[in-house]
């Protein structure tokens, strides 16, 4: 019998090995954390985004970023649509480029249009990140161009350095603003090997997430310049995001920051050594096969519910928890999965780990 919802969230919670993501405390655990970490620092309740120590976090993002100014947001979408209202009201026009399977095109409800009445034009190929022939070969004039470093719904790819250096010499040879959204940009240094503040040079503004990565409540940092970021504060004011209290939120990202950026290395290096033993099966294709950060997709060529179902007769049965939501691929009967790995497969015992996705190629293999 399939489970329902809640008994999957259940049986993910009974399991003692759990494969994507970070262990996460109780919510009482998280604000007992950040409780202490507040009482450590002498960090009082900001009003309405004034303290000194958000302040002091705010340059800290902007400084690691190489720009002069910063500004947290509660909300990634509220950091990008107060981005991309500026550089088109900067511009005179109501046009921005964005790739294809950007998170304003698919997870959003049109806010850019609804909202702000801007017209987004795909730039590039889904299946890939944007490069520069893309940018040439769109003739549409465009106010800024947002890049997504990585690329998500494509299984964590990144451009090359060269690819990237490109595409900012050919945004700059036509007198185009970049929008970083660097929603995942933490993972990608190691891949680069360039300090964040190199990736994000050539680009006029740049919003980061503090709770993908990092781990925070909730809340995202839009840096740029300090003109820029002194329109993003007002932006952020009209869009309702200047509550009396971000304290709650910038407390729960400060106090992790340091050392989730510390880790993002070797989660990289083994996610790469999960996608080379995943490899050689069967059942799933991996995408892309050689990670640059610390996520992938997994193609399965069996329905979302089948895969699932065996999913969680495996867990059952071992304990381990192989990976989350899986749902329907463009390729009709095919299905796919994000692994997004975290601190939990650091110390994950190896031999388990493999027994367990053996099981399942062996089960898809036999249906």
């Amino acid at each position: 019998m399939r489970l329902t919802p809640l008994q999957r969230q259940q049986l993910r919670k009974a399991c003692t090995l759990i494969v994507p993501g970070f262990a996460t405390g109780s919510a009482a655990d998280d604000f007992r954390q950040i409780a202490d970490w507040c009482e450590a620092q002498g960090a009082e309740h900001d009003v309405y985004g004034d303290a000194p120590w958000v302040g002091d976090f705010e340059r800290k993002v902007g400084a690691l970023l190489g720009k002069p100014a910063a500004v947290f947001m509660p909300s990634g979408i509220m950091a990008q649509l107060s981005a991309l209202r500026i550089w088109t009201e900067a511009a005179g026009l109501p046009r921005f480029g964005l790739h294809p399977t950007s998170h304003l095109a698919l997870h959003e409800e049109e806010a850019h249009q609804a909202l702000l009445q801007l017209h987004a034009v795909p730039v590039g190929d889904r299946l890939r990140p944007i490069v520069a022939s893309d940018l040439e070969a769109c003739h549409q004039p465009l106010a800024c161009l947002l890049v997504e470093l990585p690329i998500r719904e494509a299984g964590g790819q990144l451009p090359t350095w060269d690819e990237l250096a490109a595409l900012k010499a050919a945004a700059l040879a036509r007198g185009l603003r970049l929008h970083l959204d660097g929603a995942r940009l933490w993972e990608c240094a190691p891949y680069y090997g360039k300090p964040y503040a190199a990736i994000a040079a050539g680009f006029d503004s740049v919003y980061v997430s503090v709770y993908k990565g990092i781990g925070a409540v909730a809340g995202a940092v839009l840096a740029g310049s300090e003109d820029f970021i002194d329109q993003a504060r007002l932006w952020r004011r009209r869009m309702g995001g200047t509550l009396v209290h971000l304290s709650p939120m910038v407390a729960s990202a400060a106090m992790r920051f340091d050392e989730r950026l510390a880790l993002m290395p070797a989660l990289v290096e083994r996610t790469g050594r999960l996608a080379a033993s995943l490899a050689p099966f069967a059942a799933w294709r991996v995408n892309p096969p050689q990670p640059p950060v610390n996520m992938f997709h997994l193609h399965f060529d069996a329905p979302a519910e089948a895969v699932m179902d065996l999913r969680d007769r495996i867990a059952a049965d071992s304990g381990c928890w192989l990976f989350d939501r899986v749902r329907p691929a463009e390729v009709p009967g095919w299905s796919l999965s994000e692994i997004y790995i975290g601190d939990r497969l650091l110390a994950a015992d190896e031999a388990a780990l493999m027994a367990a996705f053996a099981q399942l190629d062996q089960a898809l293999r036999a249906r």
